[in-house]
């Protein structure tokens, strides 16, 4: 199948009653192809549920073996978890699955902690015992298996291990990889942070994209990365998708909320195969809800009295000074819209200030300024961006407790420059 963005736009203007038999079609056609077993992909948020409503609707028998997949990232909104817990024990009992993040199977260093070690490697020259010939880092475990024992022992004392046993949460993600500041475009590399350093700083291999150097050179400065979407929400929910053998799993994926999942539609269509480990035939991706707009989401809410998360009703004040009610579930750590406006920490300091106090605190708001003070050309951030979000560059001056007091002062400021 093959759909051009014209009429791609086309079907979005057509009326709900025309997208809900169009979906429904999807949906039968996602059942026909299911040799094992069927999964929803569900988030808590209003598309999905919506999808939920329409398969359990039209096809009582199908949806009453379907595993729900809620993926359960840890840095879920306090409203949308609670939501999404409820309406899985009232509507699919033990066929509602929680994915969790995987838990570290050994300890293991944190960020801090790898920088120190590859520090003495580097002054007992010792270095050649972790890098490879072309000077990247055999593994993250060879740099912490090189860390003498004493080193280790002060690390435990310091805070400064990641205990076996401990989820691969957020929190660690952002330690070993980067904070989400930017979307998947900006950030192409997904790799440990002392990964990439080490690259950086000893490899020879480089690039003749200017593109690409300009990246290079943020990257030693701030640490940035989309790793947490992966690791949060696509390994949990594929290594469930396989203990259970699932071979077609539904999305309330929308082709108006990115440019990306338009292309896919465009190609691909509401039903397309690919492969997993597990399976010996087929395994299908089915979005029915392709065409849907918001509009078409809320009118079929309304119409069926559909349930939905109280999230949807919290408002906040926009950039105009208008209340606005929240518009997208998801992770409440997330700035992949960094220097929009109404970006998800604007609106996250306005809904749930703790919460953006926290990711701030904990480290966001000084990559943020790490970002900022090293100039993002090839990440396309506008003048006007710049211009309205600038932190004055003397902070990047400071160090020690200086600078944690001027960058503390700048988070606590109104209306604060890190949103």
């Amino acid at each position: 199948m093959y759909m051009s963005f014209k009429n791609i736009i086309a079907e979005q203007k057509k009326p709900l009653d025309y997208k809900i038999a169009a979906a429904v079609a999807a949906i039968r056609e996602g059942f026909n192809v299911c040799q094992s077993r069927p999964a929803l992909a569900f988030s808590g948020g209003k598309d999905s549920t919506v999808l939920w409503h329409l398969i359990r609707s039209h096809f009582p028998e199908e949806a009453a073996r379907m595993a729900i997949i809620f993926g359960n990232t840890g840095v879920e909104y306090p409203e949308s978890l609670k939501f999404a817990r409820r309406l899985g024990k009232e509507w699919a009992g033990d066929n509602f699955i929680e994915a969790r993040p995987d838990a570290l199977k050994q300890d293991g260093l944190k960020y801090k902690a790898q920088c120190q070690v590859l520090e003495y490697l580097v002054e007992s020259g010792e270095l050649t015992k972790v890098l490879k010939p072309d000077g990247k880092l055999k593994t993250t475990g060879a740099l912490e298996k090189a860390c003498p024992p004493e080193m280790w022992e002060r690390f435990e004392k310091e805070g400064l291990i990641w205990k076996a046993g401990t989820p691969k949460s957020y929190w660690w993600c952002v330690d070993q990889y980067g904070y989400p500041i930017l979307g998947k475009a900006a950030s192409k590399l997904k790799a440990r942070r002392i990964n990439i350093d080490c690259f950086l700083r000893f490899s020879e291999t480089t690039s003749e994209k200017e593109e690409l150097l300009e990246y290079y050179e943020v990257l030693r400065n701030a640490k940035i990365s989309q790793a947490c979407c992966d690791i949060l929400k696509k390994e949990p929910s594929e290594r469930v998708q396989a203990e259970l053998k699932v071979d077609v799993i539904f999305k309330g994926l929308m082709t108006e909320e990115s440019h990306n999942r338009k292309v896919n539609f465009s190609t691909r269509g509401y039903l397309f195969k690919s492969k997993r480990k597990y399976l010996t035939t087929p395994f299908y991706h089915c979005n029915p809800i392709s065409i849907w707009t918001d509009n078409d989401i809320w009118e079929y809410i309304n119409r069926f009295n559909v349930p939905y998360s109280p999230l949807y009703n919290v408002l906040y004040r926009n950039e105009k000074g208008e209340m606005c009610p929240m518009k997208r579930n998801g992770c409440y750590g997330c700035y992949t819209d960094y220097g929009r406006k109404n970006s998800h920490m604007y609106i996250l300091r306005h809904t749930h200030p703790q919460l953006w106090k926290t990711v701030m605190e904990y480290g966001m708001a000084a990559e943020i300024q790490k970002l900022r003070s090293c100039g993002a050309g090839s990440l396309k951030i506008s003048k006007a961006d710049y211009s309205r979000l600038a932190i004055h560059q003397s902070i990047s001056l400071l160090d020690g407790e200086d600078y944690e007091y001027a960058l503390s002062g700048t988070i606590d400021r109104q209306p604060c420059a890190f949103d």
